[in-house]
């Protein structure tokens, strides 16, 4: 099995880091049918440019700038069977160097109809969600803050055809 991890964490062995391996080593145990190869991405690690909104992508299902980070993580999305992604809440949403890759990967991940109507590429692949965030909890939901993140997350991943098997939400950060 292919598991692809995405770190959207700039603090590598902050809460939601220490969280991915704790859910990577829980389902790696869970499905133990042979042997796993894990791939970890520290996404503010990585080099890429942004998105320039051209949209040749949706119809070259890939994106056309020059080859950098994101092509290669493109190509693992396309290869894993599982993919883990963490996030830090940064003002109800997930980190701004995470949404910068989805916004690269549109053509890998989905294509669109005549019509506009978004056409998932990866059916049959599923996914974890981590986010975590300073706001106590059940403020960090009241607030908005956990849930729009997810929410944000959700709408790629479901738009793209994974199916998304656990959200992890870590709350009130700032005392652990």
């Amino acid at each position: 099995m292919n598991i692809l991890v995405l770190n959207g964490s700039p603090r590598k062995n902050g809460n939601v880091a220490v969280n991915l391996r704790k859910q990577v080593e829980l389902y790696s145990a869970k499905k133990s049918c042979g042997e796993n190869n894990v791939v970890w991405e520290d996404v503010c690690d990585l080099q890429f440019d942004f998105c320039k909104g051209c949209m040749a992508c949706r119809s070259k299902k890939n994106c056309v700038l020059k080859k950098d980070d994101a092509h290669r993580i493109a190509e693992e999305i396309n290869n894993c069977d599982v993919i883990f992604i963490g996030t830090p809440v940064y003002w109800g949403n997930m980190n701004g160097k995470l949404k910068s890759l989805f916004d690269r990967l549109v053509g890998t991940l989905m294509a669109e109809s005549r019509y506009g109507i978004p056409l998932p590429l990866l059916k049959g692949k599923k996914a974890v969600i981590v986010t975590s965030c300073t706001t106590p909890f059940p403020f960090n939901y009241i607030c908005g803050q956990s849930s729009g993140a997810y929410r944000a997350l959700k709408e790629i991943l479901k738009s793209s055809g994974f199916k998304i098997i656990k959200k992890i939400h870590i709350s009130n950060t700032k005392k652990k």
